[in-house]
Parts: structure tokens; C-alpha cells; sequence
């Protein structure tokens, strides 16, 4: 199936891991050209050059914090000068958190507020008019099954990620009028790097291996029995993007091998 993404221009936040890298390697491989985002410009550098050498698109990286108040416009402008805009945004820089609600200062709700919800309304502001101009385009909000679902050890997250699926909801409303399509994916158990680190620290001097921890996550928590590979969430990120999905507006994918315990 041809996807009609060749020459598309993407920002990915967060695309040089897990499901971000996963993302932008789909989106290559359908001829689509990059713009990647992460802190960690050491690394950032790094996979730039690995899918400039694996596809044939063009690749730029960005090293910027997208919770920090000029984050957003530093990677918009960086995008602009690059390729004149974009077509595709991808919201997905986040992380897990670790508190109670009785004892997380202030602070840390602010620190993943920024991240996971106003990094998305800046971006949104400073990227859509572009698109708008370019005549139309797609914005995805990866969430989290969390956001329905809550785990209790991360009432932050959950809150967080809730907040984003409303935003996504929002701006889909908002926006469609100017032919720009605006969905949100939530994601089960995925292995990526946090999960594999998560496992290996709570192990450690134990009998027990990090594998046969996380295996247990997933017999307990998804009916599937196994962690999605980062590239088979990326897939539907991909399809989504597509013209191919041109009547999927305002909706929310839960991609969980069943995790999700209800009808909606």
C-alpha cells in the first residue's frame, strides 16, 4: 500500500528513542524527511547520521528541551529555515513519573505539565500555521493507556497524559477546518529503554532477571503476554499520518494487546 507520504516533512519530539525513533524510522522508509528532536545532542547527532546513511530523505536534528518555554520556537524555527515547514507533527516526548499525590511538590506537577501538555500547545501554536498554509497536514499526541487506565504509582503521568488526550480532542475540533488532522495514539506496555532500565534497577543483587521481571508485567497486565515492540506502535503512527487515513479525526487508538480493561 502506498501511504503517499514521499516528500512529507515530520517533526518527531523525543525521536531518537523508543517509539520516537521507531516513528521516524516508518516514516523514512515511506520517503518521508525528518526533523528530530531530543535533548541529548550527543545521541541526537548520532541517529541523524544512522537514517541519513539508512534512507534516502533528508534529516535534520534539533537539540532542544520542548518543556522549556523556547524550546517550541527553537525547533519550529529550525524546521522553517530547514524545509520551509511542516506536514507532520508528532507529539511524543515524555517520560513515566514515581510519587504519591500527598507528597509531589509543586513543582514536579509543573515539570510534567510542561512536558507532556504545553509542550503540545506551543508546538500546536507554532506549527500549525504553517501547515495550515501549506494546506492541511496531521498532528499526533502519543498518550498513554494511562490516561483511561491509571497506574497507581504515577498519578502525574496519568493526570498528565489524560490532559493531553483532551488537548488532542480539542485541537482536532479546532483545526479541522483547515484540513489538518489531529489524533492520539495510547500505548500499552511497550519496550523501550525506561522500561528495560526500570527493570534492571528494581533487580539488581536479586535472584531474578530484568527479563523475567518485565515478562511478569505483561502476564499481569496485558492478555497479549508480551511487550509491543517499538515498531509495531510506530506502524499505526505511520498509517495515521497517511492520506490513507484521511477520515480519522479527533479519535484516540489504544494500541495494549488488550490491556484496556473497558468498552471505550
Amino acid at each position: 500500500m502506498d501511504l503517499q507520504l514521499t516528500g512529507k516533512v515530520a517533526v518527531i519530539t523525543g525521536g531518537t528513542v523508543g517509539i520516537g525513533l521507531a516513528v521516524a524510522r516508518g516514516l523514512a522508509a515511506e520517503g518521508a524527511h525528518l526533523a528530530l528532536c531530543a535533548r541529548d545532542e550527543r545521541r541526537l547527532r548520532a541517529v541523524v547520521h544512522d537514517l541519513k546513511t539508512e534512507f534516502p530523505v533528508r534529516v535534520i536534528g534539533v537539540a532542544a528541551d520542548v518543556s522549556a518555554l523556547d524550546g517550541p520556537a527553537k525547533l519550529a524555527g529550525a524546521v522553517t529555515a530547514e524545509f520551509g515547514g511542516a506536514d507532520i507533527l508528532i507529539n511524543n516526548a515524555g517520560t513515566g513519573s514515581d510519587e504519591t499525590i500527598l507528597t509531589a511538590p509543586d513543582e514536579r506537577w509543573q515539570a510534567y505539565w510542561d512536558l507532556h501538555v504545553m509542550a503540545a500547545v506551543r508546538l500546536a501554536r507554532a506549527i500549525a500555521p504553517g501547515m495550515k498554509a501549506r494546506g492541511g497536514g496531521v498532528i499526533l499526541h502519543n498518550a498513554s493507556i494511562c490516561a483511561t487506565q491509571p497506574l497507581g504509582y504515577e498519578p502525574i503521568y496519568n493526570v498528565t497524559k489524560a490532559a493531553l488526550v483532551m488537548f488532542s480532542k480539542c485541537l482536532a475540533n479546532e483545526l479541522i477546518g483547515d484540513n489538518i488532522r489531529v489524533n492520539a495514539v495510547n500505548p500499552g506496555l511497550v519496550m523501550t529503554p525506561d522500561w528495560q532500565k526500570t527493570a534492571k534497577a528494581l533487580t539488581a543483587g536479586t535472584d531474578r532477571s530484568w527479563e523475567d521481571y518485565l515478562q511478569g508485567i505483561a502476564d499481569d497486565n496485558a492478555p497479549i503476554g508480551r511487550f509491543a515492540d517499538p515498531a509495531e506502535i510506530a506502524d499505526l503512527f505511520v498509517f495515521l499520518c497517511s492520506p490513507r487515513a484521511g477520515y480519522v479525526v479527533g479519535s484516540t487508538y489504544y494500541v495494549d494487546g488488550g490491556w484496556l480493561r473497558t468498552t471505550t
